[in-house]
């Protein structure tokens, strides 16, 4: 989820800080949460105090009900630092959220079971891992909001080269991200990979029962 705010320039660095509060202190212990503010625009020059300030945040978590908790908090953080600060109603920050955002990805898991169980079948047992879950923003998760609830079920497709990621495992240091500059998929066996998992998903789940 995307949530713009639209403030004075006065209280705009009190409001980021106040912000990093609300995992911390508002949210359930080891509840994961992740509330970012990644983009502050205001002003022009550096001698001429702008009008207003927009911050661009945004919102992670595994459930709607976390996410709904922080966009009140969100809202009521940002009010009472207008409040604070003496600015009327007419001039308090303004908060607008981007939709619904994209849903947690939750993977079924029987079918998850299913498929893995299949990817080590034609794969061999020591190409297919499981990992911890992550909060990288998917949209393949509303798949799974549709009325009649299908199941689904979300897999990694590794790329790099081997070398690399035994590299990384031994030094710690991460593999470049999908979004990085230096992201470079091995095309073979990548590309193979790739087609002979979802051939077998296909196979798998399209059998007669």
């Amino acid at each position: 989820m995307y949530v713009f705010l639209i403030m004075r320039r006065c209280i705009a660095a009190q409001i980021v800080l106040a912000l990093q509060t609300i995992v911390s202190r508002e949210l359930t212990p080891g509840e994961p949460a992740v509330v970012t503010v990644g983009s502050i625009h205001g002003g022009t020059k550096h001698n001429i105090i702008p009008d207003e300030v927009r911050l661009q945040l945004t919102l992670r978590s595994y459930t709607q009900e976390t996410r709904d908790r922080m966009v009140a908090a969100i809202r009521r953080i940002t009010r009472g630092s207008g409040l604070a600060a003496g600015l009327p109603e007419d001039r308090l920050p303004l908060v607008a959220a981007s939709g619904a955002g994209l849903p947690a990805a939750y993977n079924d898991p029987k079918l998850t079971r299913r498929l893995t169980a299949v990817f080590r079948d034609w794969l061999g047992e020591g190409q297919v891992r499981e990992v911890k879950p992550t909060m990288g923003g998917e949209d393949f998760g509303l798949y799974g909001q549709t009325a009649d609830r299908i199941p689904i079920s979300l897999f990694w497709l590794g790329i790099s080269d081997p070398a690399a990621v035994t590299e990384s495992e031994k030094s710690g240091q991460p593999l470049p991200s999908a979004h990085s500059s230096l992201f470079a998929p091995l095309p073979e066996p990548t590309i193979k990979t790739g087609v002979t998992t979802m051939t077998a998903a296909a196979l798998e789940l399209l059998k007669p029962p």
